[in-house]
């Protein structure tokens, strides 16, 4: 069961709890107007540069096709084959357009190479996993905000009088263009329809934690002594999504997030959580987790989060 995230009352407006299906807040820090933007401008160059250089490959296989019709040979063969290519070309555009904010935003990162670059990615508003039904329904309501009104002030414009289709198409492209400097949380339309923000995603890894040989052997903790070393079983009720949770939590280091969620995670895999080595028991079940994670994706296996492989 999971509780709609809180503003924290701080200076920061862009600080905001996130509830986990577990009932453990942690904080987040929404991304800004501008660095949405920005990711939004470079992934549009990104599809860009792909739609061009898919072009310019299928031109030239397209080219030699075309000589050989001059000369009149094969020359129905030839045509199905140019036919074939064009169709390929409009699936290559489509899938371009489309597909690219699909899989990266379904990926573990959550964020497109746009994304990446700015230190931004998707999340679910409810603490949960991003889903892929979420991630459809805010990149299909891109094609209203963004392209289509795009495409009818294009197709206004051509003439040289804008008229009423293009004021209108304007007016269209206005309205969702500046729908996140009217909401507090900074959402677009599709973010409002999938129940999805964007967040600044961690700039740097928990290299301390990340040792595989330390992950091996245990990690000791500098306060008490104890070293705490997972079994496959304890490692195994978690993902993915799970672990990026956690390095958020120990990136950030608030004490009321660690203790909560090490109390929560020594629930589910049935230890007694002892008192004020918190942060310790973390590091070790984040280093052995990412290792056990890591090893699963070279020999082709892989967990999304804590339901996946569950019936």
């Amino acid at each position: 069961m999971s509780a709609a995230p809180a503003s924290l009352r701080a200076g920061n407006d862009r600080l905001r709890r996130m509830v986990t299906p577990e009932g453990i807040e942690l904080p987040i820090t929404l991304a800004s107007r501008g660095s949405r933007f920005g990711a939004l401008a470079l992934d549009l160059i990104f599809i860009g540069l792909a739609m061009l250089a898919t072009t310019i490959a299928l031109a030239m296989i397209a080219g030699g096709t075309f000589g050989e019709i001059a000369a009149k040979a094969h020359k129905t063969a030839i045509e199905h084959a140019l036919e074939f290519l064009f169709i390929v070309w409009i699936a290559a555009m489509f899938l371009f357009r489309n597909a690219w904010f699909l899989y990266f935003e379904l990926g573990p990162r959550g964020a497109t190479p746009g994304k990446r670059m700015t230190g931004i990615r998707v999340a679910a508003r409810d603490g949960g996993r991003l889903s892929a039904e979420m991630v459809i329904a805010r990149n299909l309501l891109r094609d209203i905000e963004l392209f289509l009104p795009l495409v009818f002030l294009l197709s206004a414009s051509d003439g040289g009088d804008m008229g009423a289709a293009g004021i209108a198409a304007t007016a269209w492209f206005l309205v969702f263009a500046l729908f996140p400097f009217f909401n507090k949380d900074r959402l677009r339309a599709g973010d409002l329809i999938a129940g999805s923000w964007v967040v600044e995603a961690p700039k740097r890894k928990l290299e301390s934690a990340m040792s595989v040989g330390e992950a091996a052997r245990g990690k000791e903790s500098r306060r008490t002594g104890v070293t705490y070393k997972f079994g496959d079983e304890e490692l195994a009720v978690y993902g993915e999504y799970e672990l990026q949770t956690l390095e958020r939590v120990l990136r950030e280091n608030r004490p009321e997030a660690t203790v909560a969620v090490a109390e929560a995670i020594c629930r589910k895999i049935g230890w007694s959580p002892g008192s004020g080595d918190e942060r310790a028991f973390l590091e070790a079940y984040y280093t052995q987790l990412r290792a056990r994670l890591e090893a699963g994706m070279r020999f082709g296996k892989r967990k999304a989060d804590k339901f996946d492989g569950k019936p």
